[in-house]
């Protein structure tokens, strides 16, 4: 058994990373790869926090393109982020893992209210902790929440999964054959060059609090169990400091 780099950890998966290969809804073949991704590194001891997007059902940033208020659209991706979030929590469930998910809005049926000291001492306590419905806030992504909530936890570092792209380029590596893959590179570079790691907003407040950032593709073979032993994958962004 490889030893692990990080104490604890964040996950950030996006709403796409549930959908597969469908592009919509949750596809439980990968739901079941997820799990088979995260249950060997809780074996380990590391302690997982986990933040979901909700992109697979609902995109807010649409939803307004065709005429809904923002702030609707966007209260609505965060009840997407909640069904994302007990998918997960049962998916865990079912192969031995105990979770918790918690939400940033009240759905106190479903799932805890989002409270800082009790999520620690769920992680302390060896739990997978889900955050769900991003910050609570209209206008604020869940690249956002992943940051925010990596900063109030503690964790030692965030890792950003993507849909079949193994890093940060220069370029959409789908569309442009010439894209340059970096394999690691400054927050303060990744905002210069604007280059899709999360959003501004997010990478800003990596950037202010020197939370360092893997960008890798989750669906690679054992890719979490590398991220979190410290092997060479994906993009690592990281402080000057």
């Amino acid at each position: 058994m490889p030893t692990a780099k990080y104490k604890r950890v964040l996950l950030k998966l996006s709403g796409e990373a549930f959908a597969g290969g469908t592009g919509y809804g949750i596809d439980p073949a990968t739901l079941e790869n997820i799990v088979r991704q995260i249950k060997p590194v809780t074996e380990m001891g590391v302690q997982v926090a986990i933040v979901v997007g909700g992109g697979n059902i609902w995109r807010g940033a649409q939803a307004e393109k065709m005429g809904m208020d923002r702030a609707t659209a966007d209260y609505a991706g965060m009840l997407a982020t909640v069904i994302n979030a007990l998918a997960l929590q049962d998916a865990l469930e079912r192969a031995g893992i105990v979770t918790r998910t918690q939400s940033a809005i009240l759905v106190q049926q479903v799932a805890e209210p989002y409270i800082r000291r009790r999520a620690i001492r769920h992680l302390e306590k060896g739990r997978v902790v889900i955050f769900a419905a991003g910050t609570g806030n209209p206008y604020m992504t869940t690249d956002t929440a992943a940051a925010l909530r990596s900063i109030e936890i503690q964790a030692e570092i965030l890792l950003m999964t993507k849909n079949n792209v193994d890093g940060v380029y220069s370029a959409d590596p789908q569309k442009d054959p010439n894209a340059r893959k970096f394999d690691k590179l400054t927050h303060m570079d990744a905002l210069k060059l604007r280059l899709e790691v999360m959003d501004a907003t997010a990478l800003s407040l990596c950037l202010e609090n020197s939370l360092p950032i893997i960008v890798f593709d989750l669906m690679a073979p054992q890719s979490l169990m590398r991220a979190v032993t410290g092997a060479p994958i994906g993009t690592f962004v990281y402080s000057e400091k």
